[in-house]
């Protein structure tokens, strides 16, 4: 049991990271033969349940994307449930504590480490018989989301925490926190200032910070700017965004006819 973004990221290279708001295994399997590094469902803000989850997960076994998983919230029960259910990351919102984000590890780590209680039903089947155990700990990665106001106060305590991963920002709660308006790539010098700053504590830490953009244009930029793993927009936005673009190539070219 090898997670490749660990692999990726020891390679000095950024993680390109898909988003899965739409609840199908078909939509996983055309993702994840996209050239996409890791694919994320998304359980907090996606149409996505813990059943969608594990079919998504079946439809990209095939394709080397590392299975990951936004929790809808910092809860033991999700968490050691997504893991057991295959997620070889977990990413976590509204993390704004120190405790919180050793919360976080202790409901996603087993003994002596953390508290995750033993019985990996998928999991287990990656590796041999009983190996699941020995490695994840070490394989799995914990990203708490920095996406506050209080996160942002909190950040050095968060990330001396022994355990996590990194981090992954939420540009829109970030922003909207600060009372601007919630979108995804920023561009407020106070903004930028954090992202700086995030990015500069994460590097002192050996930790990889992660960020969600609307797409490649926002993701260069992040990747420019130190950030270690980048979300392209979410499927759904994927395919509206192209089904938009296609329809008014058609009306425009067609010289109003359609």
């Amino acid at each position: 049991m090898a997670n490749n973004v660990k692999k990726i990221w020891a390679a000095g290279k950024a993680v390109v990271n898909a988003w899965l708001a739409i609840p199908s295994g078909f939509s996983a399997e055309v993702i994840a033969q996209c050239g996409f590094d890791s694919v994320t469902v998304d359980m907090q803000h996606g149409v996505q349940d813990y059943q969608s989850m594990v079919q998504c997960f079946q439809a990209m076994h095939a394709h080397p994307v590392t299975p990951m998983v936004r929790v809808p919230w910092n809860e033991p029960g999700i968490i050691g449930k997504v893991l057991d259910g295959g997620a070889y990351g977990v990413i976590c919102p509204m993390i704004n504590t120190r405790q919180e984000a050793e919360n976080l590890v202790q409901y996603a780590k087993y003994p002596p480490r953390g508290t995750r209680s033993n019985g990996p039903i998928r999991s287990g089947m990656y590796g041999s018989a009983g190996t699941y155990q020995q490695t994840a700990n070490e394989e799995i990665v914990l990203l708490p989301m920095m996406e506050t106001r209080t996160a942002v106060g909190n950040m050095e305590a968060i990330l001396d925490v022994e355990g996590i991963n990194g981090v992954y920002i939420g540009p829109s709660d970030l922003g909207f926190s600060y009372g601007l308006v919630p979108k995804l790539d920023r561009d407020e010098p106070e903004i930028l200032e954090i992202y700086e700053k995030i990015v500069k504590e994460c590097g002192k830490r050996g930790l990889y910070p992660g960020i969600h953009c609307s797409g490649a244009e926002g993701a260069v930029r992040a990747i420019n700017m130190g950030f270690r793993l980048v979300t392209l927009s979410n499927e759904s936005g994927l395919m509206a965004t192209y089904a938009r673009m296609q329809i008014a190539q058609t009306r425009k070219d067609s010289g109003g006819k359609a």
